[in-house]
């Protein structure tokens, strides 16, 4: 197997893709996300095999005859490379790789490759090395197979059943190596990245006084763009998948004048790989910590409902599924239904339509923001020394001061403010809060 998995890479080789799909399952999707996710990491697609299978084969997950038929098609079309969209277990790619005669990917080595090329960061860099083990460790067994396990004959003995102290062969000797060295490559990444963590964390620790908005959604929905349009992030955007993996958290001025600060986060995917969950969780950290998830969805895509239900399963792996959500239909210049534009707005009726590319919403966007920041209006009676000047302050930037009485060394204060802002108001210690009215 080995040598046709000297690399990973896929850039400029040709590709044939492969769906098994069990019968009676979803038909899925005419290979859409893997062909967009094989020529995201430059591949030339040049054949597609989708099959309906009975039962996962264990050796070749799609059966020797197919197997056959898919190394034909791999002659007739050149291909350098194939990848399935499935999982297989490393037994299967070698199996494979035997009969098709080159590299066979699954779905996950895919995309580890594609995170593999754009991790630009030492953070970034840290979290794909670390998935990328996690994701080889449990498949070094299988993976040595070709050698030998166990040397010697054995005998009538129980130590010699076994090959005993002695007797073992080269494939058990370089697996034992092979687990050693990944395992403490594993732990020297989960250290460093550790330390970054603690840093991320001070730094988010350090925003408490501030509304946090975190910008989540499908690869390519738009988050960059909508960021860029939003702030001065000045993010690179390109029309591929996953061409941002690094959050970014710039300032952006609601329509009120109300300083927030928005974070973009790496795109989803529909069964990411659940290592690189794992290993960005530091990344994705800044959904955890937000107030308001905007969640940017490809209004124009004919697959939006599916990639919906993936984003809302990674929020939920990560423990961000009850948090406030605001759905934001981006691209919703270019859609061609209307009709599947109507159905998104029917199934949620308080998003709102922009477009991140020609500035198109934004406006009705920061005014949503802004309803969402303030949540429901109070009518507050504010009781405070005249000296804690903070606490008017505070009133006129974030709410509305309707009258002011001063007596003596204090001041009661009518006022309208949002019930988001409230905790905000008691930080800056009055000597009484009423709520007069919700």
């Amino acid at each position: 197997m080995e040598k046709f998995r000297e690399t990973l890479r896929v850039r400029k080789e040709r590709a044939i893709l492969v769906g098994a799909i069990l019968r009676g399952g979803d038909g899925g999707d005419d290979l859409a996300e893997l062909t967009a996710l094989a020529e995201s990491a430059g591949a030339l697609v040049v054949d597609k095999f989708q099959q309906k299978i009975r039962t996962i084969k264990a050796s070749t997950y799609i059966g020797k005859g197919k197997a056959d038929r898919l190394a034909g098609r791999v002659k007739r079309f050149g291909a350098d490379v194939v990848i399935f969209d499935n999982d297989l277990s490393p037994g299967q790619i070698r199996e494979l790789e035997e009969i098709v005669e080159i590299k066979v990917l699954d779905r996950s080595e895919l995309i580890l490759d594609i995170f593999a090329t754009r991790a630009k960061t030492r953070q970034a860099k840290l979290q794909v090395a670390l998935a990328q083990l996690e994701y080889t460790y449990p498949r070094l067994t299988r993976m040595w197979s070709h050698l030998d396990t166990v040397a010697g004959a054995g005998g009538g003995t129980a130590a010699g059943a076994v090959g005993g102290i002695g007797t073992r062969g080269t494939g058990e000797q370089q697996l034992e190596i092979d687990r050693r060295l990944v395992n403490k490559r594993i732990t020297e990444l989960k250290r460093e990245l550790a330390g970054i963590d603690q840093r991320r964390i001070r730094e988010i620790d350090a925003r408490r006084g501030l509304f946090k908005l975190c910008l989540v959604g499908y690869t390519n929905a738009g988050k960059s763009t909508l960021l860029n349009n939003l702030t001065d992030a000045g993010v690179p955007v390109e029309d591929r998948l996953f061409a941002t993996l690094d959050t970014r958290t710039r300032k952006w001025v609601l329509s009120g004048g109300i300083d927030v600060l928005i974070s973009d986060t790496v795109g989803f995917v529909n069964n990411l790989p659940h290592q690189l969950v794992a290993s960005f969780k530091a990344t994705l950290e800044e959904a955890v910590n937000a107030d308001l998830l905007l969640h940017v969805i490809d209004a124009a895509s004919p697959e939006a409902l599916k990639q919906i239900e993936s984003v809302n399963s990674v929020l939920e792996e990560i423990g961000c599924s009850d948090k406030p959500v605001l759905e934001v239909l981006n691209k919703a210049d270019v859609v061609r239904k209307i009709s599947d534009l109507e159905t998104l707005q029917t199934l949620y009726p308080d998003a709102v339509c922009i477009s991140a590319k020609t500035g198109f919403g934004i406006d009705s966007l920061s005014e949503a923001v802004m309803a969402k920041y303030k949540g429901n209006i109070l009518l507050l009676r504010v009781t405070c020394k005249q000296s804690n000047g903070k606490v008017q302050s505070f009133l006129r930037a974030h709410g509305r001061i309707l009258d002011a009485q001063y007596s003596n060394s204090s001041v009661l204060i009518d006022a309208q403010l949002g019930r988001n802002q409230l905790p905000g108001l008691k930080r800056l210690h009055p000597e009484n809060i009423e709520i007069v009215r919700e």
